[in-house]
């Protein structure tokens, strides 16, 4: 996978990666030619007194030293800049990838990991494209050029190399083959790290109202006590590896010294000779280092690179059909057909049945005990999910075969947990209809209950609001979302239990006002409190998964013994309180 994502991430860039290739070329003859130049001066220079051939040869050297960096330095920058665009470009397929997900590929990952995938696995990859660029790409040249040269100078001292080389790709594979289990289970762990932290920050009132800081505490130690582990024993390895490598590197420079002495003592070699055989087998072997140091990131980044494929190539269970999408009528109803849900993994279905006609104009209430189902259903409208078994139709189109982008320009959502985004009042209202103006924020905000306290805000519709809007009381957040719904008057309005934070004289007033403005879009409400429904057109009464009773406030109390239990029961609790 490491393989194919890096060539598929890199075929972009070939023009900068022949850049890479010919500067480190250029740079790998130019490190090789200077211990020739260097023996030459020795041999021919100092041995003899030539002082203006030290001076002439030692010029060459300094000015190839120059070429040297240049192309260096050059070759760093292209480098860099492969890298730096490969992470971006991989942010942004994997952001692309996620956006196109359905509620159950994001369940199936989870926020963390996609968060981790997104951040710190492209952080592995484009580190290891860099390091590529920088070191692993004048690695090849410097040993094959610095083995030949070194070859040049003296046959017989050759087996030196013979055994030092292959004793240091030994090391290297033992100790990176030991290394890879702990950095995929690292790279988990982050995970869970990621994951406490996410809870700990959402839930952050909870925790405090419960007084469970310290246990709190204790979990995210567990957890970051995983990744130190982790983390723990791959350095480990990774800190046996250089002593090792390094060991090798002194010993085939002892070796050399050693045997090349006696090679020089019986006129067989000559000083210079011997200087330059020991540069060269010092630049091999440190090409063989500074690879070492590659293969210590190749581990993780494979790791992280069998992640982000994994999510590069996890189909969306929702896939709009493009061109060959059916657009969604402008006026038409929503039809449920004998439509049964299943989460994936789960053995019982959540919704099991469900047959229902919402018309347009009419309200369509869906009421029942928490789990019965009804939030999966409505989700169902919008294609947050796809049904498993019969069809949700809208204007006579099965969602299944809508275009996705009409679908949902019908479809004004407001979810059970509203959230906001940060920016401002008029931002998130024009999140709906971009081109709104100020008068239709207003007046939507107006039906929506929210036009008092906007007002009261020092700058209106340019207030600040934070991220998930922590800034606004849950009242008024979930009167913002509604309006943010109403602004562009969709066909389909769903309030998945969007009144719950609302006082009862908010609740009837807002009510009234949709009533009254919204008088041609088909409106499901699910909601928990009567009060908020007993004026729709069809009242639906879930339990387990199935619509049980059917009919109006009027009619219901008269026939359904489950919706008189509901009502019976918040009459109770009224009178308590």
């Amino acid at each position: 996978m490491l393989w194919k994502l890096l060539v598929s991430s890199t075929r972009p860039y070939w023009n900068l990666l022949i850049g890479v290739v010919v500067f480190q070329l250029a740079q790998s003859i130019v490190n090789l030619y200077l211990p020739t130049l260097n023996a030459d001066i020795i041999d021919k220079g100092v041995a003899v007194g030539d002082t203006g051939y030290i001076w002439r040869i030692g010029g060459v050297m300094l000015l190839l030293s120059f070429v040297g960096i240049a192309c260096t330095i050059t070759a760093v920058y292209f480098g860099a800049k492969i890298a730096m665009r490969v992470g971006r470009d991989l942010r942004r397929d994997i952001f692309g990838r996620v956006s196109g997900f359905s509620e159950a590929e994001v369940q199936r990952f989870g926020a963390p990991s996609l968060i981790t995938r997104t951040t710190n696995d492209v952080q592995q990859v484009q580190m290891l494209v860099l390091m590529t660029c920088t070191l692993l790409i004048a690695t090849p040249f410097t040993a094959i050029g610095g083995v030949v040269l070194a070859l040049q100078q003296d046959v017989q001292l050759s087996w030196i190399m013979a055994v030092a080389i292959p004793l240091l790709l030994i090391i290297v594979v033992l100790i990176v083959s030991r290394m890879v289990p702990h950095f995929r289970r690292m790279q988990v762990r982050i995970d869970g790290i990621n994951r406490v932290m996410r809870e700990q920050l959402t839930g952050i009132r909870v925790i405090r109202a419960f007084v469970r800081e310290p246990q709190e505490q204790g979990r995210f130690a567990d957890a970051n006590a995983l990744v130190t582990e982790s983390a723990v024993k791959a350095g480990r390895l990774m800190a046996a590896m250089f002593p090792l490598v390094l060991l090798v590197v002194n010993l085939g420079s002892v070796a050399v010294m050693w045997f090349g002495a006696d090679r020089i003592d019986s006129g067989e070699m000559q000083v210079g000779a011997l200087t330059a055989f020991l540069s060269y087998l010092i630049q091999i072997l440190f090409s063989v280092l500074m690879a070492t140091f590659l293969f210590v990131l190749v581990p993780r980044a494979a790791v992280s690179a069998d992640r982000i494929t994994e999510v590069l190539e996890t189909e969306s269970t929702v896939v709009s059909k493009g061109d060959a999408g059916v657009a969604v009528p402008d006026a038409g109803d929503v039809v449920f057909e004998n439509v049964t849900f299943t989460y994936p993994g789960a053995e019982q279905p959540v919704l099991a049945d469900v047959s229902f006609t919402a018309r347009r104009g009419t309200t369509t209430a869906i009421i029942g005990s928490t789990g019965a189902g009804k939030s999966t259903l409505v989700n169902l409208i919008p294609r947050l999910f796809d049904a498993t078994g019969g069809s949700v139709r809208v204007g006579g189109v099965d969602v299944r075969d809508a275009d996705l982008e009409s679908l949902w320009a019908h479809t004004g959502l407001v979810p059970q947990r509203p959230y906001l985004f940060a920016g401002t009042v008029a931002s998130n209202l024009r999140f709906g209809k971009p081109d709104a103006s100020d008068e239709e924020l207003w007046d939507t905000l107006s039906i929506a209950q929210g036009e008092d306290f906007v007002r009261a805000m020092p700058k209106g519709l340019d207030s600040s609001i934070a991220q998930g809007g922590t800034t606004v009381s849950g009242g008024q957040r979930q009167r913002l979302a509604i309006a943010r719904a109403l602004v562009r008057r969709p066909d389909i309005l769903i309030f998945d239990d969007s009144f719950s934070a609302l006082d009862t004289a908010t609740d009837a007033r807002l009510r009234a006002a949709l009533r009254r403005e919204v008088t041609d879009a088909i409106v499901i409400v699910v909601a928990q409190r009567v009060s908020s429904i007993v004026e729709a057109d069809q009242i639906l009464v879930m339990e387990h998964g199935r619509i049980v009773d059917r009919g109006t406030h009027a009619q219901l109390l008269d026939t359904s013994p489950t919706y008189q239990e509901i009502v019976s029961t918040q009459l109770r609790a009224e009178e308590v309180a």
